[in-house]
């Protein structure tokens, strides 16, 4: 049987614009793999490592043209987006080659003996070693930033892992074009160009989870895509780690006081953050909760007006454009809901952004639960609430969330102790990153960074984002009473390597 067409499709047209490629078939993805286990002991070379990534940064750079053309010509996310999104993907790989650099990812512990203690301490040194191949599943949403060469292959590499990534059908023609520059990029490197390579179609990443030399996966897309990679991670007969990026509704608190202080301006940031990528953010303010009254009127009314004007978008593909036309019907049609800006149809391959209100009490009843769902466009959901015990009920009916938002006034967020802090506490167990008088579109980039949350925001509690993504694909070892020079070199007493390390008792 042939193999199946790849093509590369125009979302402003649905027309396809050429075949890029054809999906692997099960010799194939098996032959993919073993290449890429072959690659893990040039990888273990630190300073191969770091010239791999920063010439990866180079060379994406170098290309920077192309890729925003053909990334755009599949995604219709705009030059400026993408532009910008290069920017941030060549940064991450730059960032993960400084870690590695640097070395206290590998967080090297030694214990140096001590007999006198009870019980008696031998010697031990305690360093990270990588997992093996990571299988990486490329988001629709970040052609480049969450895709082929983003977050999980850079950290996945930098920790000295080989990489297969099974590309999003989205964006195929990107994938390819970014997975060669990667792969020239090993090679200028002096490392095998099987470190890291691409596969496509929907099988060949059921085969790449199920594969016995795999031992870890990256994943960000949908609740349901993800649940179903995660158990299948899990029933293998050797489980491995899967650390997936799934749904979340990012939920919004706008206090009474801040409403009064500051209502336009509140209503203008949301707008602007629920139409970022024509709603296509992981971390879209999906549920906004407002308080009832004159000043909660006027945030609602800034908002319509800013939503009203927002150009109609394209959406990534033409099934996400019919379940988001649906998944907005459907919260129209429960009772008491109104649409005062209908998001909807704009011509034939476009959609317009709206909101629509509820009264917060009516989210106790099950009946609402949809509304208490992510629907991935430009679209949010105002909880019109009357007191701080109903709003705080809101937020007892939550999931996991990857963020959590305050809008407070200005006196809230300088008071200290108080109510404005134990509604902090209250966010903080049900999300990853908690923002106060900002909008959660927009992830930096940053040692601090945390990008996941309880489930289903993620699968693990680990960060995709961030310096600390490279823990994902690393695993402790100990060496007890081992003679030094049988040692690894990261832990020999004379530390060649120049690491950093945390030292108890005396030599």
């Amino acid at each position: 049987m042939a193999a199946k067409p790849v093509w590369s499709v125009d979302p402003r047209t649905g027309k396809q614009r050429a075949q890029v490629a054809a999906e692997a078939t099960h010799r194939e993805v098996d032959a993919v793999v073993r290449e890429a286990h072959a690659a893990r002991a040039a990888l273990a070379d630190r300073t191969a490592r770091i010239a791999f990534l920063r010439t990866a940064a180079e060379l994406l750079d170098g290309a920077a043209g192309r890729i925003v053309e053909t990334a755009d010509s599949e995604t219709a996310l705009g030059a400026a987006r993408l532009t910008g999104e290069l920017a941030r993907t060549t940064y991450q790989l730059r960032a993960f080659a400084d870690a590695v650099e640097e070395g206290s990812y590998l967080d090297i512990r030694i214990d140096h003996p001590d007999p006198g203690l009870t019980p008696p301490r031998p010697a031990l040194r305690r360093y990270k070693v990588p997992l093996g191949v990571v299988a990486v599943y490329a988001a629709s949403n970040f052609p480049l930033a969450f895709s082929v060469p983003g977050g999980d292959t850079a950290s996945a590499l930098a920790a000295g892992c080989p990489v297969v990534v099974k590309a999003h059908p989205d964006h195929p023609a990107t994938s390819e074009l970014c997975g060669a520059l990667l792969r020239r990029a090993a090679v200028a490197a002096g490392l095998p160009a099987d470190a890291v390579a691409v596969v496509h179609g929907f099988d060949a990443g059921l085969e790449l989870i199920r594969h016995p030399l795999v031992a870890a996966a990256g994943f960000t897309g949908s609740i349901r895509g993800g649940r179903a990679l995660f158990d299948a991670a899990a029933a293998r007969p050797v489980p491995i780690p899967f650390h997936g990026e799934l749904g979340s509704l990012n939920p919004v608190v706008v206090t009474p006081a801040a409403a009064a202080e500051r209502a336009e301006e509140i209503g203008a940031g949301l707008a602007a953050s629920v139409t970022l990528g024509t709603g296509q953010f992981c971390v879209k303010p999906g549920l906004v909760l407002v308080p009832a009254g004159a000043d909660g009127d006027r945030l609602a009314d800034t908002l319509g007006k800013a939503l009203g004007e927002t150009s109609p978008g394209v959406l990534l593909d033409r099934r996400m454009r019919e379940e988001f036309l649906a998944g907005v019907a459907r919260r129209a049609a429960l009772p008491e809901v109104t649409a005062p800006v209908p998001a909807g149809p704009g011509d034939g391959h476009t959609v317009g952004a709206g909101y629509l209100s509820v009264p917060a009490g009516l989210l106790a009843d099950p009946a609402y639960e949809l509304l208490l769902d992510e629907c991935f466009g430009p679209v949010t959901v105002l909880a019109r609430y009357a007191g701080q015990e109903e709003a705080e009920a809101v937020l007892d009916r939550l999931g996991g969330n990857l963020s959590a938002t305050l809008q407070l006034s200005s006196a809230e967020a300088d008071g200290g102790p108080g109510p404005a802090a134990e509604l902090i506490g209250r966010v903080t167990a049900l999300a990853g990153r908690v923002v106060v008088d900002g909008w959660p579109t927009g992830v930096a980039v940053a040692p601090a960074q945390h990008h996941g949350g309880p489930y289903p925001a993620a699968t693990s509690h680990s960060t995709s984002v961030g310096g600390t993504a490279i823990e994902r694909w690393l695993r402790p070892v100990a060496y007890q009473s081992v003679p030094d020079p049988l040692l690894p070199p990261e832990l020999r007493d004379a530390n060649p390597l120049g690491l950093p390390r945390r030292t108890t008792g005396a030599h």
